[in-house]
């Protein structure tokens, strides 16, 4: 049950991760359109660091980096006449009431906070990848429709709520679609991250060698476990790629883009 339970986890990961990278990757790119320089130099710092840093790195530096920013906060709250260092050594220290989740805490909330980190994770990697192609689409809309609608006497914020944005996920929606499907690819890392996902279970099950070996003898069946996974990404990823070419069929519907050219060719 704990294999099934896992295709869950990945689902929900999935479903969790893609809103918040796009809005990590939005606020990035919005930021790296900002007229105000510290905020535009965030924005492209943000993007350039994450892509430029292989993921598995920043996924295992994060996972890190974020429970002990988490655990830090805490202490300073929660203990602040705590009078020993929090670094000792290679070790980080922090007082009891500061651990997250509790030492005493029962397993699903560890299980829980986990997942949560790798989620976070996920959505600062992807979200530096999302903020680049949304700032590549945004640049790709034709000046001349923004500065019509300046002329028309629209602010800065109505221009961009009104014509950039819509007229952006045309040019987006393709990059978007790429990066949807390295992000499903990427969803086995979860298993370095420590959370029980379908590459975790797949592994035990189908080993020899492993805790569950003594309840449940059997031979080596990790490459049809394997397989099984193969499968189920396969038809995964083929689902994806329906869905999202039906909505790039939707958006480019009347645009003046590769995609309604091709549209209006076909109709005539």
């Amino acid at each position: 049950m704990n294999l099934y339970y896992s295709f869950g986890t990945v689902l929900l990961l999935l479903a969790i991760t893609a809103p918040t990278a796009l809005l990590f990757g939005y606020g990035g790119a919005m930021a790296t359109r900002s007229g105000v320089a510290p905020l535009r130099w965030f924005g492209k710092s943000y993007i350039a660091i994450v892509r430029g840093v292989p993921d598995i790195a920043f996924f295992l530096f994060f996972v890190i980096a974020l429970d002990q920013g988490f655990e830090y906060l805490r202490h300073k709250i929660k203990c602040p006449d705590w009078n020993e260092p929090i670094r000792q050594g290679s070790d980080f220290v922090v007082c009891t009431a500061a651990k997250l989740p509790l030492g005493n805490a029962p397993q699903w909330q560890h299980e829980t906070y986990g997942f949560m980190l790798a989620v976070l994770t996920f959505a600062i990697v992807f979200g530096a990848f999302a903020g680049n192609v949304l700032f590549g689409a945004m640049r790709a809309v034709p000046k001349a429709q923004l500065e019509t609608a300046e002329a028309y006497g629209m602010t800065r914020r109505q221009v961009t709520r009104r014509v950039l944005i819509p007229q952006m996920w045309v040019y987006a929606l393709p990059g978007l679609s790429n990066l949807w499907m390295v992000l499903i690819k990427a969803t086995p890392l979860l298993f370095l991250l420590g959370v029980e996902d379908i590459v975790y279970w797949a592994r035990e099950l189908g080993g020899t060698k492993t805790p569950n070996f003594t309840a449940y003898p059997h031979g080596d069946w990790r490459m049809w476990y394997f397989l099984g996974l193969l499968v189920f990404y396969l038809a995964f990823t083929k689902l994806s790629e329906v869905v999202l070419s039906r909505i790039m069929a939707r958006l480019t519907h009347g645009q003046a883009t590769a995609g309604g050219e091709a549209q209006r060719k076909a109709a005539a």
